[in-house]
């Protein structure tokens, strides 16, 4: 049955995988614009669009047309149901369009590969004495913002030379509030801060190296330079040559800033110079980035493109994921060729901007040489960056599918992995970890602290991980469908294509038999190992199958189960830190941290204290006969029942 909702003012309609008749759907389409989601067999979102009219552009993915790409009809044959959301705009269409890709990252989408964010550099010019520092995003505050730069070294090396020269606070102290309650820090004594915190400078006297800064940051390094070169010479002629050293070097720093910041062009513009190169379905979009005319950077990304695409949209695609993700808008894009959409796009950029913004395709001129200079460094980049694409899709995409032509499945794209840690059964701990498309994907990494399972009992306690890992997810998958809101909003909604265990056997059916319980169909392989504790074969349907240890699906199994591993100690280790000197003696009754301290001096490891009689724990200092039996039926419950 169909369902409607309110989301964030939009109305929504979905319908049940299972129940999805595409040829009635289709005919409630309405002729509005909006956001398009096409999911495949499994629920996951494969396509994500947008329309002026969602009634006359999803209709079009389901007619027989010799137009379409060889991308959209393989998209299309894996089509299993759409949702899709109206909007008020093509605009607002556009808008949530770059939200959704960018949550989702479906698969047939022209996607981004990078997913990079630039540093600024913030100066918090409205507090009494600004502070000037790295930050990851320009709010609509009342501080300054420079930037963006391409690279965080960069700004780092600016801030150290700032603070050397200005010597201005990095403290978060509320001034002149909080002026001499604490003792100046490290900073003033080592002359890299005049301690505002102390009073030690004015105001005044402080704002006048800030509007230095400021002047810095714009770029005008002749005045200071001068200043610097006077100071030097002056140090040089006292015969204080270790003065003159340290402004020697302030100055080579300053000319080292000053290089990166090339002029491009006579007006003081800030622009991106946008441009491209292709080979197949590997692209390179090359941005060089111009503020007030210098050029501060530049950049590549490196994008999966369809054959059949055309470079304006393609550059559409970037423009729109790109600038999606980025807070600072400049005032004109240099385009390589014009976008598809263009007026809807630069309409969306001025909108983020609060200014108007142009996109502009030069013919000749300066900036028609600026375009095809950024053209030919994604050339560049793409030439050698190449055979580094290749190999990396066949460690990552190319290894997934190698498992899978050995177990005789296809389209492996996520591959969870279990594994226990625990010493002497104290602190047991699970971890699960996630690879998709051949990579880790730690966002989806979880720990599991096991509750139900006393002693070193592996196997109890992976079975208690995975029934809860799966029933959480069945139980917020239930949660989700009642609500009517998609199923990936969910943490534990994301089920694998396979499960791999760090074991044989054993491990495997331990992961079938919670799988039955509760009616779940995944496959389950166990990484079997050698007698030297090195992968050596994958158990599968109760057979062993041998893998070549020379093959790329053989090194991704060796790092799926070394990550699983490592997770789950790091866990544990970082449980053991709080618990510090906490062992499982820690649970008899009546041993005391002396007697824990005793018994371990005595006999060294718990493995000992486990062997002992009666006799030799009682001989323990601070132990006596009542305290030397708890320890011993704890250890050996059966003894405590004879009695």
């Amino acid at each position: 049955m169909e369902q409607e909702q309110e989301q964030q003012g939009k109305q929504v309609r979905r319908s049940p995988l299972g129940a999805f008749d595409v040829e009635a759907e289709l005919k409630k389409l309405p002729a509005k614009p909006g956001v398009y989601l096409m999911h495949d067999a499994r629920d996951e979102i494969i396509y994500v669009g947008k329309a002026v009219s969602l009634k006359n552009r999803v209709r079009q993915y389901f007619q027989s047309s010799r137009n379409k790409t060889a991308k959209i009809e393989q998209m299309v044959s894996k089509i299993a149901r759409f949702e899709y959301i109206i909007t008020d705009s093509e605009l607002e269409a556009l808008v949530l369009e770059c939200n959704l890709i960018k949550e989702h990252r479906p698969r047939y989408n022209t996607m981004l590969k990078d997913d990079k964010t630039y540093p600024y550099i913030k100066v918090t010019a409205w507090e009494d004495f600004p502070r000037v520092m790295l930050s990851r995003e320009m709010k609509k505050d009342k501080s300054k913002y420079f930037g963006p730069y391409s690279s965080v070294g960069a700004v780092k090396d600016a801030l150290d030379l700032i603070h050397k020269l200005y010597r201005i606070r990095t403290c978060s102290r509320s001034l002149p509030k909080d002026m001499g309650k604490e003792r100046p820090c490290l900073n003033y004594h080592i002359k890299q801060c005049n301690a505002p915190c102390q009073g030690y400078i004015t105001r005044e006297e402080y704002q006048k190296g800030i509007q230095k800064i400021l002047d810095f940051l714009n770029g005008n390094y002749k005045e200071l330079m001068k200043e610097l070169e006077e100071k030097m010479a002056a140090a040089s002629e006292e015969m204080d040559f270790e003065k003159a050293i340290e402004y020697r070097e302030l100055l080579s720093s300053i000319k080292q800033v000053a290089q990166k910041q090339k002029i491009t062009s006579s007006g003081q513009e800030d622009r991106d110079i946008i441009a491209m190169a292709r080979d197949g379905q590997d692209g390179v979009v090359q941005v060089f980035f111009v503020r007030e005319g210098r050029l501060i950077g530049r950049d590549h990304f490196h994008m999966n493109t369809a054959v059949e695409e055309e470079p304006g949209q393609i550059l559409s695609s970037f423009v729109k994921q790109f600038y999606a993700g980025t807070p600072f808008i400049p005032r004109e894009l240099l385009l390589q060729v014009p976008l598809e959409e263009e007026e809807v796009i630069a309409s969306w950029l001025s909108a983020k901007r609060g200014q108007k913004v142009r996109l502009v395709s030069p013919k000749k001129g300066e900036k028609e040489k600026l375009v095809e200079l950024a053209a030919k460094n994604a050339r560049m980049v793409l030439d050698q960056d190449k055979d580094k694409i290749k190999r990396e899709e066949i460690r990552t995409i190319g290894a997934m599918n190698q498992v899978g032509e050995w177990l005789k499945l296809g389209n492996i794209r996520r591959i969870e992995a279990f594994d226990i840690s625990n010493i002497s059964g104290f602190e047991s701990v699970g971890s699960m970890i996630v690879y998709e498309d051949g990579k880790p994907k730690r966002s989806d990494y979880r720990k599991f602290r096991i509750q139900s399972v006393q002693g070193p009992n592996d196997y109890a306690s992976m079975e208690e991980v995975l029934t809860r890992r799966f029933t959480h997810g069945l139980e917020e998958e239930e949660r989700l469908k009642q609500r009517g809101m998609d199923l990936d909003l969910g943490s534990f909604t994301r089920f694998p294509d396979l499960i791999m265990m760090d074991g044989g056997r054993g491990q495997v059916n331990i992961a079938l038999e919670v799988l039955r319980k509760l009616n779940l169909e995944i496959p389950v392989c166990g990484m079997v190992k050698d007698d030297n504790h090195r992968t050596r074969g994958l158990y599968f349907h109760n057979i062993e199958i041998p893998i070549d240890k020379h093959s790329e699906g053989f090194r991704l199994i060796t790092r799926i189960q070394d990550e699983a591993h490592r997770f789950a100690i790091e866990y544990h280790r970082s449980l053991r830190s709080k618990t510090q000197v906490k062992s499982i003696l820690d649970e008899i009754p009546g041993i005391g941290p002396a007697r824990r301290k005793a018994l371990m001096k005595q006999f060294k490891s718990q493995e000992a204290i486990r062997s002992a009689a009666v006799e030799e724990l009682e001989k323990t200092p601070h132990m006596n006969r009542l305290a030397a039996k708890q320890v011993y039926e704890f250890f050996h419950p059966a003894a405590g029942e004879d009695r």
